[in-house]
């Protein structure tokens, strides 16, 4: 359902939203010995550890984006990309100012 739409709101709640899986996915694959709270608050003390995270998170982003430039549905690819956009931005808020 979500393949066949084009339009621009969906492209930036699944950009908001896909970033999660690539955090729940680092923490599943490095980080379940600690709760989730626990990871959170790690990341929040090693920033390298943060840089690396929102990394991965990102790269699903790039995955659903080409996902739907291959499907010829460019106004949600462009939510998508803008929704990469603002998260680029506040990580390198986050990074420097926490």
């Amino acid at each position: 359902m979500f393949l066949t739409k084009d339009n621009l709101i969906l492209g930036v709640v699944l950009g908001m939203l896909a970033p999660f899986l690539g955090l729940l996915g680092f923490y599943f694959g490095k980080f379940s010995a600690l709760s989730f709270t626990d990871f959170l608050q790690f990341l929040v003390i090693y920033k390298t550890l943060f840089t690396a995270v929102i990394s991965v998170s990102l790269i699903v982003n790039a995955g659903i984006f080409t996902l739907y430039i291959n499907l010829g549905k460019d106004k949600t690819a462009i939510g998508i990309f803008a929704a990469t956009c603002i998260y680029a931005i506040v990580c390198i808020v986050l990074k420097f100012w926490l």
